[in-house]
């Protein structure tokens, strides 16, 4: 209600100065000014409403009745105003998407239509700057377009990433963090925030989703003119086709991630039954030269076969895994008892004999054992290699992010109907507000630039993702303080997959509007800003699950970085 409100002020503030804009003063030598008579120097001020429109502001209002202005301030009220309508904006898109997201669960809503609903605000204002007036006016504004892109781009990565690590770090053990737990301060090397593989995934996609700036840019490289255009609508093709396999990618990664999660668990099941088996052993489970000691496996088959009719049924295999006690994972004893018996049953009896136990036994055994040479797997050392397997299967299980699965369940939503229509009009207005306010927000941009003489570029860089990322930036800090693995897994993804969109669906929208309106793609010093940034995170990121407290500082750097970098190389070294 606050929000409505608060729109609604706006609004009509807005509509009440739509008859304000500014006007320049005659110029005194005007013929427009006539002599009094009697001094020369003095003159006699014609009916100001008798001036020619030649007079009248050079800016333009934009829809013929929204405000604008020529002066500095003037225009910074207006970045502001439309700024927040576009905050507003992005925060009904976001809200209206998790209620859906509630209603119909992940799949095509979570994987299709929550990222392009997230990438939306900043489409409309690329799309605009683009199609605004003549060529010769879209080429000016279209600066707006790009950074955007690259500000919305390089602040997520950087500014938000590292706040993330900030709010969210906890103490860092050998493996992973510590779950709620924040004992060690601002400990460099001792406090930061873990991810689950999942997120791992995430970067790397980051950072593969930069391909169609590197085709874009090729002739620039090669000082080949005649290849621009070619090479944008390449660009642009390689842009949707990896917009169209992204979204595929989302729309079936839960069963994917369901899958492997469940191998995981499947795989620490055997570990747990071998680790087992090696403290009822009647002897070494393997022999001097790091092999299967088949003689003990017949011992153990002899043991877990308590009714000794020589083969071993789901109930004995049910009585094994209650003994063991797997309390370090979530495991349905009847599922986890199937999938033994599809693995170690060969013939598909429902039973397991003596052969088929020593064979499956044996290849996991060579499972735990792949990579060490056999004279140091043998003897005395196979109790501690099949606890390495042990703990290594558990943090594999972990880093899937399995041991939350539970809070994945999602409870009946009440009046599905009603949350429906909701959802459905949050979108509605979020969509029609950053249809309609993106033109006006371009347009005081490039007044401002005018009046400031501050490159647009610089301007859309720093104050337009503010407004279009806003919402996203708040709840993605608000998340990861809740210092749990699992919340700081999703905070990062998201943001990973956020820029993801920047980089195939925004960038689509501007390669279609240069295309099309054959302008000229001169934004090396930009491309350049996203590759380091989007290369060195999504690297950084894409092979390791620990972030320690100094991995925020390589973010924070990066940020004033890239600003400096562009201001250099457009500036200093004349690159646009």
């Amino acid at each position: 209600m606050a929000n409505a409100v608060l729109l609604s002020l706006l609004l009509l503030c807005v509509i009440t100065i739509t008859a304000v804009h500014s006007r320049s003063l005659p110029d005194p030598t005007s013929s427009d000014l006539i002599s009094d008579g009697l001094h020369t120097p003095n003159y006699l001020r014609l009916n100001p409403l008798s001036l020619s429109a030649e007079t009248e502001s050079t800016c333009e209002q934009t829809y013929g009745f929204l405000p604008c202005t020529t002066t500095v301030l003037g225009n910074m009220f207006l970045i502001i105003v439309y700024g927040y309508l576009m905050f507003v904006s992005a925060t009904y898109l976001s809200g209206g998407s998790e209620l859906l997201l509630e209603i119909l669960g992940p799949g095509v809503i979570g994987g299709l239509f929550l990222p392009i609903l997230g990438a939306l605000p900043d489409a409309m204002l690329i799309l605009v700057s683009g199609l605004s007036g003549s060529k010769e006016v879209a080429q000016s504004q279209v600066s707006v377009g790009m950074g955007l892109l690259a500000g919305s781009t390089v602040m997520l990565i950087t500014v938000i990433w590292g706040s993330c690590i900030v709010v969210g770090k906890c103490d860092l053990r050998e493996l992973a963090a510590v779950d709620g737990e924040d004992t060690k301060g601002f400990d460099l090397t001792g406090s930061g925030a873990s991810t689950d593989i999942w997120t791992c995934y995430a970067a790397r996609i980051m950072a593969i989703s930069v391909i169609p700036f590197i085709i874009v840019q090729l002739p620039q490289l090669l000082n080949s003119n005649s290849a621009r255009h070619l090479a944008v609508l390449i660009a642009l093709i390689v842009s949707v086709s990896m917009l169209i396999s992204y979204c595929v990618y989302q729309v079936f990664q839960p069963w994917i991630q369901k899958r492997k999660i469940a191998y995981a668990k499947h795989k620490h099941v055997i570990s747990g039954i071998l680790k087992h088996l090696r403290q009822r052993a009647l002897g070494r489970l393997l022999n001097d030269q790091g092999e299967p000691n088949i003689d003990v496996i017949k011992k153990l088959f002899d043991a877990i076969d308590e009714n000794k009719d020589h083969k071993l049924s789901a109930s004995e295999l049910k009585a094994l895994i209650i003994g063991i006690r797997f309390d370090e994972i979530d495991l349905d004893q009847d599922d986890a008892v199937e999938k033994i018996l599809s693995d170690f049953d060969t013939s598909n009896d429902s039973f397991i004999d003596m052969p088929e136990f020593i064979n499956a036994v044996s290849k996991w055994l060579s499972e735990a054992t792949r990579g060490r040479p056999g004279s140091a797997d043998a003897g005395p050392q196979t109790i501690k290699v099949l606890n390495n397997y042990h703990e290594q299967t558990k943090h594999e299980h972990a880093l899937l992010g399995a041991e939350d699965q539970s809070d994945e369940i999602v409870e009946g939503v009440e009046n599905p109907k009603w949350i429906s229509f909701k959802a459905g009009m949050m979108l509605l207005l979020g969509a029609i507000i950053a249809a309609a306010f993106a033109d006006p927000l371009v347009d005081a941009v490039d007044n401002f630039s005018d009046a400031t003489s501050i490159p647009t570029f610089f301007i859309s860089f720093i104050a337009l993702p503010l407004a279009t990322n806003s919402s996203e930036a708040v709840s993605a800090i608000i998340f990861a303080s809740r210092k749990k693995m699992r919340t700081a897994s999703l905070t990062f993804s998201e943001l990973y997959g956020a820029v993801t969109m920047n980089n195939v669906l925004c960038l689509s929208v501007f390669l279609g509007l240069v295309y099309v309106r054959d302008l000229t793609w001169d934004f090396s010093s930009e491309v350049l800003i996203i590759l380091i940034v989007c290369v060195v995170m999504g690297g950084f990121a894409s092979f390791r699950t620990r972030f320690p407290l100094w991995t925020c500082s390589v973010a924070y750097i990066l940020y004033p970085f890239s600003l400096a970098l562009v201001y250099v190389l457009d500036y200093v070294f004349g690159w646009s």
